[in-house]
């Protein structure tokens, strides 16, 4: 059975980093373009970050340019997303999601596999 499984998330003062983790158990992730979304209390679940599994080119939201990273490594079945300078605005449930497209794109509707989610609050 395929499955995602996110960790990392918690509470961190604004200005702070925490660095989530994504598995994926029971399938290979090199078939796969790996994005990060984030739901805000209220707010429609958006994509942050994404990466491509046919270049390893890396795209953001503008809100998190500059801040966030992700990164992947294929053989451990792991997507990461570094985040730094963290703030308040950046509250949410992170998910990590696996889509078979060529090309990262940030529609919900087009991701075939999602994680449980992991909390992320920043607040002093």
């Amino acid at each position: 059975q395929l499955h995602l499984a996110e960790s990392g998330g918690g509470l961190v003062q604004p200005g702070g980093s925490l660095r989530l983790s994504c598995v994926g158990e029971g399938f290979s992730l090199d078939y796969y373009v790996m994005t990060w979304f984030r739901q805000a209390p209220g707010k429609e679940r958006e994509g942050v970050a994404c990466s491509s599994n046919m270049d390893y080119s890396s795209h953001y939201v503008e809100s998190v340019k500059g801040r966030f990273t992700i990164s992947r490594d294929d053989s451990r079945r792991t997507v990461f997303l570094q985040m730094n300078d963290l703030e308040p605005e950046d509250t949410g449930v992170y998910y990590c999601a696996a889509a078979s497209i060529s090309v990262c794109d940030y529609s919900p509707g087009l991701y075939d596999h999602w994680g449980q989610g992991t909390q992320v609050t920043v607040s002093p």
